[in-house]
Order: structure tokens, then C-alpha cells, then sequence
């Protein structure tokens, strides 16, 4: 009889809109992809999104646990979620030629006369002691396919040009604004991991996507990928206000930088993966996984 009392909703919650958790990095290029959903700019019907913010391993780690709705995460973390989210195809930030990059406090060897097929720094890089921003970053995962052979410590995004800096650790693999930053810090570049990957793949480093929740059902996500996608296209056809949003959320660069690290990460890439960026998470999750650091293949299923 519970059972029966309970079934149907009483008429003043019927047209309730439903709220959906959306949690991303508090950085600059996120908070300008969700400008206009944050700030109600477009129509998202009977979907309420309330948004959630904290660094990108901690997101990849809540997701693991299942308990985020749509979320943020690295692509290395989504061959560890593919079971339980799929990938919306809005929303990737793609380095193209450009990403995540290895730094030190000295600058790499200068290539000898006789050069190796092998990057120097790549083989200055082995057995060294390397901050980096977490296990299921991309940035790790490209890392470890450039030098397999190093000792890796877990450091906070935010404090790796730091730790390099005192000499705690040999290296530091920089994510973030800190891309942008570290020569103002006295760092200097061994390794452009994005400029890696191009020329290894000819293709884009597919670095973070965003994820929903199978279980919410083929309605649900195909509308939060609907509004993904409008409010990406909001913020790119209404650049001047949303960077006015994103800088707020800015880490030690200026006006300008803003807008230089934004048209990095939040572009053509970022509207839709398009063929080439399909390829490219495939090609990345397909080389992780014979590289061994991911422990099965990987099916990739893209929404929207």
C-alpha cells in the first residue's frame, strides 16, 4: 500500500524542474564553456544545472564513485569511467601542438651534433623525481608515454612550479595556467607534451572532456548535451561578457592571458570533437592501454 501511496507525485511538484549536478576545474577556459549555463543565458527547459567547482584529480576521483552527474574529467581518468559515463561531444579541451608542459630550473640538454632519434630531454628526464598534478591526469598519461621511466610524486596543480623552484623535485609537469606562467617563475621548458604528440601522431592531445551518466537515460543526456553544446556556442558568440566570467576564476595571469589561455582550450575543439579529435582520444586511450598503464581497451562512446 506504501507502495501504491507513493507513486504518483502531488500536482504542485509535477512541473519541478530537475536538478543536475555539473562539476569543473575553477579555471578560466571552464568557467568560460559554462558561462551561460552558470549564468542562465539559454533556455535548458525542465533541467536545472547546479554547479560544482574543484581541481580536475579531485573530479576524476568523485567520479570513480559515481556520484557526479555530468562532470568534467581527463581523458586518461575516462578509461576508468567508461562503464558508467559516456563522453559528451561538447566540451574537450584539445592541445593542438601545444599542452601540458615539463619544466625544470635548469634548461634541458643541448642536443649533440649526433642527434638520436630520442628527444634529449626525453632521456635527461629518465629516473628523475617529477611532480606531477595527479595519476589520472592526461598530462601523467602523456608523460608516461614520452619517459615511462621516472619517479613520480603527487603535487596540488597549483604548487608543482613551487616545488620545482625550492628543488624538492627535479621537474614539474605543469597543467593549467601555469603553461602560460612558468618562465615568470625562472622554469624553464624541457617538453611541450602537445608538441610531442603532434608530431608523433599527427594529432591534437585530447586533455579533458566532459562526462554524463549513463543512468540518467537517453532523454536526460541527450538534453545535457544539447545544453552543453548552446552554452559553449553562447560563450564563443558572446566572447567579450564571458571572459568578463572566466577571468574571475584566473590564476596569476592578466586580461590578455585570459583570453590567450581561453582560445587554447575553448575553440572548434571544444564546440565538437569532430572526426579528428574521435581519432585522437581513441589513438591516446589505444596507446595507454599498450603501453600498459591502462590496464583494458577502452570503447568510447560519444553523446550528443
Amino acid at each position: 500500500m506504501l507502495g501504491t501511496r507513493y507513486s504518483v507525485l502531488p500536482l504542485e511538484f509535477k512541473d519541478m524542474p530537475r536538478t543536475i549536478h555539473v562539476a569543473h576545474s575553477p579555471d578560466s577556459d571552464d568557467a568560460f564553456m559554462f558561462y551561460a549555463l552558470a549564468e542562465g543565458k539559454i533556455d535548458t527547459g525542465d533541467l536545472r544545472y547546479v554547479h560544482e567547482l574543484a581541481d580536475i584529480e579531485s573530479l576524476n576521483r568523485r567520479a570513480l564513485e559515481g556520484d557526479l552527474e555530468v562532470t568534467a574529467v581527463s581523458i586518461h581518468a575516462y578509461a576508468f569511467l567508461a562503464e558508467r559515463y559516456a563522453l559528451l561531444s561538447s566540451g574537450s579541451s584539445m592541445g593542438d601542438g601545444y599542452g601540458p608542459r615539463l619544466v625544470g630550473r635548469s634548461p634541458p640538454p643541448i642536443p649533440s651534433g649526433n642527434r638520436a632519434a630520442e628527444p634529449p630531454s626525453r632521456r635527461a628526464a629518465r629516473d628523475k623525481r617529477i611532480a606531477i598534478p595527479g595519476k589520472l591526469t592526461t598530462a601523467y598519461l602523456a608523460l608516461k608515454l614520452f619517459q615511462p621511466d621516472f619517479e613520480e610524486v603527487v603535487v596540488p596543480f597549483d604548487q608543482i612550479e613551487g616545488e620545482v623552484g625550492s628543488g624538492r623535485v627535479d621537474l614539474g609537469l605543469l597543467i593549467h595556467e601555469g603553461q602560460l606562467t612558468h618562465h615568470d617563475a625562472g622554469l624553464h621548458l624541457w617538453a611541450d607534451l602537445g608538441e610531442w604528440w603532434l608530431g608523433e601522431t599527427g594529432l591534437p592531445l585530447p586533455l579533458g572532456g566532459n562526462v554524463v551518466r549513463r543512468d540518467l537515460g537517453p532523454g536526460v543526456t541527450a538534453q545535457v548535451a544539447r545544453d552543453l553544446k548552446a552554452s559553449i556556442i553562447y560563450a564563443l558568440e558572446h566572447r567579450g561578457p564571458a571572459l568578463e566570467h572566466a577571468k574571475r576564476f584566473n590564476r596569476g595571469i592578466g586580461d590578455e592571458e585570459t583570453d590567450r589561455f581561453v582560445r587554447m582550450y575553448v575553440n572548434q575543439w571544444t564546440v565538437d570533437y569532430g572526426e579528428r579529435g574521435r581519432e585522437a582520444v581513441r589513438e591516446l586511450l589505444r596507446r595507454g592501454y599498450e603501453a600498459g598503464i591502462i590496464p583494458h581497451r577502452v570503447q568510447v562512446d560519444f553523446v550528443g
